[in-house]
């Protein structure tokens, strides 16, 4: 079978979808102000975060980064992460087929639970789990 990323339509079909989570982000009442407050290119984040996207679905592994710890300063609450990803799957459900869907949602959920963890360990960088 072929990797997630080409199923779901490449680096086009990704970005695809990260615009239409991203214009719901920004206008949902929980979570918008927190983009709004660091994301002042919305392109250039775009293309970032597909490139994050991309190495974890099967794609070419672009992003260079530290992503966990871009979040940390945010101070993130369980109420963010379940909007974030109650948008996610939505948009997920809405734009692709039900297997694909699933996938993307279930490595959202493993970010998330990563996320969480860092957050609440809040340890330095080198110790990374």
């Amino acid at each position: 079978m072929p990797p997630l990323y080409d199923r779901i339509g490449g680096r086009e079909g990704l970005l695809k979808l990260l615009r239409h989570f991203y214009a719901d982000v920004r206008q949902h009442e929980e979570i918008a102000h927190i983009f709004a407050a660091k994301i002042e290119d919305w392109p250039s984040h775009l293309e970032k975060i597909a490139d994050f996207w991309s190495g974890l679905i099967g794609g070419p592994a672009r992003y260079r980064g530290g992503m966990p710890w871009e979040h940390v300063p945010l101070k993130l609450e369980e109420k963010h992460f379940e909007a974030w990803l109650g948008l996610w799957g939505r948009t997920c459900h809405a734009h692709l087929p039900e297997a694909e869907a699933g996938e993307l949602i279930a490595v959202a959920e493993k970010i998330g639970q990563r996320l969480r963890m860092i957050i609440a360990n809040q340890s330095p960088p080198g110790l990374m789990p």
